[in-house]
C-alpha cells in the first residue's frame, strides 16, 4: 500500500508520517518514508536517522539533468524500483524502516519546486512494493501535488486536519482533486484541544464526504521530540496512530474482498 499524508502547511504532516511509520513497524511491517516536501528539512530525525539519505534528484544528475530527460518517456530507464534497487547512498535503512527524499530547495534564486513534483509523480508510479511493505509519503502541503499528477499512484490519501478554517478550506480542495482521480480522501484530527472542538471539526469534515478515521491525541512526549529534533519513540500518540492505520489497512482488505465478490 502506498499512503500519502497531506493536508494544509503546519498540520502535522512529518508527525503523522512519523507515527505511522512506527506503528506499521509494530506490526512487524516493512517501511519506505519517502519525503517529497521540498521544505521540509527535519524529518530523518523523527524518524531515528543520523543523516539524511542524499536525494533522488541527484541520482538523476540534479535539477538542470531531470528539466532535459522531461520530454523523454522514462526519467527512470527501469520498468519498476523496489526499495532493494536503490544505491546505499540513496536511502537510509534501519530494521526495516527507509527513507528517501525526492529533493529539497537548499537556496534562493534556486527555481520552482517542479521538477521535485514529477521526479515524485515517476518514483511513486514505478515503486514496486512487496506483499509486506507499506510506503508513506510525505506531500508538500496544499494541493499542488494533485495538479502534478503525483497521486494517480497512491492506494490511500490520508488528509491531517487541524481546527481551522483554513485547514478545512484546503481538505475541500483535497477531496475535490481526489474525487476527480477517483481516490477516496481519510482524514485523521491533529492539534485539537478539546472533544467539542474535535466533534464540530468531524462534522465539518463529514458534510464534505471526508471520513474521520481517527485523531491524535494531544500528547506531549511528542511535542518535547518534534521542539529537540528527536525520534518519537513512545507515548499515546503512537497508539492512536496504530488504529489509525489499523482503519487504512482494515479499508483496504475491504475494498479487496468487494473485487473479489465482484
Amino acid at each position: 500500500m502506498k499512503i500519502s499524508i497531506c493536508g494544509k502547511g503546519g498540520s502535522g504532516k512529518s508527525t503523522i508520517v512519523t507515527l505511522l511509520a512506527k506503528a506499521a513497524r509494530e506490526k512487524d511491517m516493512s517501511v519506505l518514508v519517502v519525503d517529497s516536501d521540498e521544505s521540509n528539512s527535519g524529518l530523518f530525525k523523527m524518524l531515528g536517522f543520523e543523516r539524511p539519505p542524499i536525494p533522488l534528484m541527484e541520482l538523476i544528475g540534479g535539477k538542470s539533468s531531470l528539466k532535459k530527460k522531461l520530454s523523454e518517456p522514462d526519467i527512470f530507464q527501469e520498468p519498476q524500483i523496489s526499495v532493494n534497487d536503490l544505491p546505499p547512498q540513496y536511502i537510509q535503512n534501519k530494521d526495516n524502516l527507509a527513507i528517501v527524499s525526492i529533493g529539497k530547495i537548499l537556496q534562493s534564486l534556486e527555481g520552482c519546486a517542479c521538477p521535485m513534483g514529477v521526479l515524485n509523480r515517476e518514483f511513486l508510479k514505478k515503486l514496486h512494493l512487496k506483499e509486506n511493505e507499506v510506503a508513506i509519503v510525505d506531500m508538500e502541503a496544499g494541493v499542488e501535488h494533485f495538479g502534478r499528477g503525483v497521486d494517480d499512484s497512491i492506494d490511500r490519501v490520508l488528509l491531517v486536519a487541524e481546527p481551522s478554517f483554513e485547514s478545512i478550506c484546503v481538505a475541500e480542495k483535497i477531496q475535490g482533486m481526489a474525487v476527480h482521480i477517483k481516490k477516496r480522501v481519510y482524514a485523521v484530527l491533529n492539534k485539537v484541544p478539546s472533544q467539542e472542538l474535535a466533534s464540530k471539526l468531524e462534522d465539518k469534515l463529514n458534510k464534505k464526504g471526508i471520513k474521520v478515521i481517527g485523531s491524535i491525541p494531544y500528547d506531549p512526549v511528542v511535542f518535547e521530540a518534534c521542539l529537540e529534533g528527536k525520534p518519537i519513540n513512545n507515548g499515546d500518540a503512537i497508539h492512536a496512530s496504530a488504529r489509525i492505520l489499523d482503519g487504512l489497512l482494515g479499508e483496504r482488505k475491504t475494498s479487496r474482498e468487494k473485487t473479489s465478490c465482484a
